[in-house]
């Protein structure tokens, strides 16, 4: 970090994160000057590009069992999770397909040109907030189906036509949140190599740079985990009323899901938190701090990026239905599974005092999942 005419330049060595407020290309390479990155870069070209390959590809192949389940096994979606479920994993694949592009960029640098930097650089935001907003209407509508039973069995039809509504504006919303990517990402020289980075020009200051920071983890993380941990804290309070002897598993699978979040999505907004910080305050001066720093981001990123290969397994998978769709699947594959359990076997299966609950809360596979 130095400073050039009052303008404060701050470079990462994170692709997808905030680069110099410069305009030219000696001034890129004005930070790395003062202090070298090269180490930084070195570290990311080994750890990025198998790892984004491992969760590309586990997450692609989930996130892809989802809609094609959906499409062979769902003639219509039927509840509002459902519509919830096939947009997250739409979501999901959307954001993985940017990764082999960020692998590659880590080994060679970018060069895929200037419109390929700006359009993947949104599409990872568009995806980012659609996913975490989806997983937001997922909690809202468990705590619907759970807590306010009879207003979710008089209105299946209105909240199936509303998720529609609903999940149109969560894709205007995080489009309307990724314009900074348009606006901002762009090719700039590092070393020998250049990279894809947002840069804010000098006239802007630092305030556009922590405005999108603060956007980003607000409506990323924040409302989300608010939302989220509302809304379970409340479903297992009423569960914990209930004489359903599958409530403890119900409250298992719940606190996996807030613990899965909060694990792998609040280290990173930590750091991006620290951005912000550096960029209004400038707290790190050292230049080993600073690499430490880049490095550390690395790491937290890869971290969070992990919640879109867990995403299938932790909403989708641990559902009966589900379950039993992926071995039909399976099946048709030639793979020699056992057969899915019928519902009449299910219902065998449960016990009186669950009958009712169970009734209620199988009005998704995300709601069952907490039932069976």
């Amino acid at each position: 970090m130095t400073s050039m005419d009052n303008t404060t330049v701050f470079t990462s060595e994170d692709p997808s994160s905030f680069s110099p407020s410069a305009t030219t290309d000696e001034y890129y390479d004005y930070p790395d000057l003062m202090c070298d990155r090269a180490s930084v870069r070195a570290f990311r070209g080994r750890y990025e590009p198998p790892l984004f390959w491992m969760i590309a590809l586990v997450g692609g192949a989930g996130n892809l069992a989802v809609v094609w389940i959906y499409l062979n096994f769902r003639r219509r979606l039927k509840t509002m999770t459902d519509v919830y479920l096939l947009n997250l994993a739409v979501a999901d694949l959307l954001f993985l397909v940017t990764l082999p592009l960020w692998a590659a960029e880590a080994l060679h640098g970018w060069s895929f040109g200037p419109f390929l930097c700006k359009l993947n650089s949104a599409l990872y935001k568009v995806n980012l907030f659609s996913s975490m907003l989806l997983l937001t209407c997922i909690s809202i509508d468990r705590y619907i189906v759970i807590v306010q039973t009879t207003k979710a069995q008089n209105s299946q039809m209105e909240r199936r036509r509303c998720s529609r509504l609903v999940c149109v504006g969560v894709w205007l919303l995080a489009l309307l949140l990724a314009i900074p990517e348009l606006v901002f990402a762009t090719i700039t020289d590092a070393g020998e190599l250049q990279y894809c980075r947002m840069v804010f020009p000098p006239h802007l200051g630092n305030r556009t740079k922590i405005l999108t920071l603060s956007l980003q983890v607000s409506m990323g993380f924040c409302l989300p985990f608010v939302i989220m941990a509302f809304c379970y804290s409340i479903i297992v309070a009423t569960l914990l009323k209930t004489r359903n002897f599958q409530k403890h598993k119900a409250m298992r699978v719940i606190l996996v899901v807030v613990v899965v979040f909060v694990v792998s999505q609040l280290p990173y907004n930590g750091v991006l938190v620290m951005e912000a910080t550096q960029a209004s305050n400038m707290t790190i001066t050292d230049c080993e701090e600073i690499k430490r720093f880049d490095m550390a981001g690395q790491v937290l990123k890869s971290l969070a990026y992990m919640h879109a290969c867990l995403n299938p397994f932790l909403y989708v998978f641990v559902g009966v239905r589900f379950r039993n769709d992926m071995l039909q699947l399976l099946r048709g594959c030639g793979c020699h599974c056992p057969l899915p359990a019928s519902k009449s076997q299910l219902s065998k299966t449960r016990s009186p005092l669950s009958s009712t609950r169970a009734s209620v809360m199988s009005d998704s596979d995300t709601s069952q999942a907490l039932s069976l």
